[in-house]
């Protein structure tokens, strides 16, 4: 179902192959969460056509109304993936960020329906989804539109970094990449896409790069104690995500970690990490998780240090070692900083025809266009 009462005309087209007529609406999915939220208002003050997507309409109406779009804004309501990617086919917006979660199932199925022609841009941060998302590149070359995956502090903090670091020189050696966000928690439950995202985590386990492949390793290996420039620390371990893909990608590196400050490091929880992730790998426990972790109620409370951080050590055969770290604020805040100025350039005719990570789709500087500052050995 479509609620329209239409704000702007049907505009230019977008794309060189497969191109397909395109209006000059901008889809947020997802548009009552806190990213989405984020991503409505920086678009609406920009004054790009915002039409908020989700389930409920009278919930919808209020983001626009926060965000400041007139009161008979179009909004879209439709309740799954394939109903949304229906409405896509047949309305064409010129762009479509997907906020909803789950990305693993959401975004292939709502980036071929932008295609030919439109774009696509998501916050997906796991290795299953960015991998399953930057499949879709030749496709997306052929139809002449853009996919951009992993746009938020969440692989763009640690990818720039290493893109930093490596440019003018040959692919290093080695590559550990950390990420350590800092997030303010909203009051309210914690809901099902960020506790299936957790759940997820566990269940895959560990993964790095070795000689170029993509191997198992333990949940919460390479355990680190970081030091920041600004003189905080904190502690983090090695993980599955999409910082590991895109690490490995931009930098050509055949030995590549990722941790995060999200992996526990006591080492009696580590020692655990392996029989949790078996067990929630049963389907019906791994339901039952998700349902009663999304009902778990939060407190509001500040982030836990001023910055977020994003690192990178970069080694190359030589001995050449370089290291950098990007600056930035509250990582929810940040990633919808992100999301919104990789939406405003596609928007705007900006980027070239493919799948990608952000800094490869639109330069390692788009991460101080988003706030964020480099501090570069």
């Amino acid at each position: 179902m479509t609620e329209t009462s239409e704000t702007g005309g049907t505009g230019g087209t977008s794309g060189t192959t497969g191109e397909s007529r395109t209006n000059d609406e901008v889809w947020i999915v997802g548009a009552t969460g806190r990213v989405g939220r984020g991503v409505t208002a920086r678009l609406a003050a920009r004054g790009l056509t915002v039409v908020p997507v989700g389930r409920s309409r009278e919930r919808m109406v209020a983001v626009g109304a926060e965000a400041g779009l007139p009161g008979d804004a179009k909004v879209v309501v439709a309740d799954s993936a394939e109903r949304i990617a229906d409405e896509i086919v047949r309305e064409r917006p010129r762009v479509v960020v997907n906020t909803m979660g789950a990305f693993v199932a959401t975004a292939p199925v709502i980036a071929r329906a932008c295609m030919p022609g439109g774009h696509y841009v998501d916050q997906a941060n796991d290795v299953v989804a960015v991998e399953g998302l930057l499949a879709l590149h030749d496709e997306a070359v052929r139809a002449g539109s853009t996919l951009v995956t992993g746009a938020g502090f969440g692989v763009l903090a640690t990818e720039a970094v290493v893109a930093k670091l490596c440019e003018g020189r040959p692919a290093p050696h080695r590559v550990r990449v950390d990420a350590v966000a800092s997030v303010a928690v909203e009051a309210g439950v914690l809901g099902a896409a960020l506790a299936a995202g957790i759940v997820d985590v566990l269940t895959t386990g560990g993964r790095r790069y070795e000689n170029g492949l993509l191997v198992r390793s333990r949940l919460g290996a390479d355990p680190q104690q970081l030091t920041f420039p600004d003189g905080e620390s904190a502690k983090s371990a090695g993980v599955a995500s999409g910082e590991l893909v895109a690490a490995q990608a931009v930098s050509g590196a055949p030995f590549v970690t990722a941790t995060s400050a999200l992996v526990p490091t006591a080492p009696l929880i580590r020692a655990l990490l392996p029989l949790l992730g078996r067990l929630l790998s049963v389907p019906a426990v791994r339901r039952r998780a998700v349902d009663r972790l999304g009902r778990v109620r939060v407190k509001a409370a500040p982030g836990p240090r001023e910055h977020s951080w994003g690192h990178a050590v970069v080694e190359w055969a030589d001995g050449t070692r370089r290291e950098g770290w990007l600056r930035a604020g509250d990582g929810m805040d940040f990633t919808a900083d992100v999301t919104a100025a990789v939406t405003e350039l596609l928007a705007r005719g900006v980027g070239r025809p493919g799948a990608w990570t952000p800094a490869p789709a639109l330069g390692a500087d788009l991460a101080t266009t988003a706030g964020g500052t480099f501090v570069l050995d």
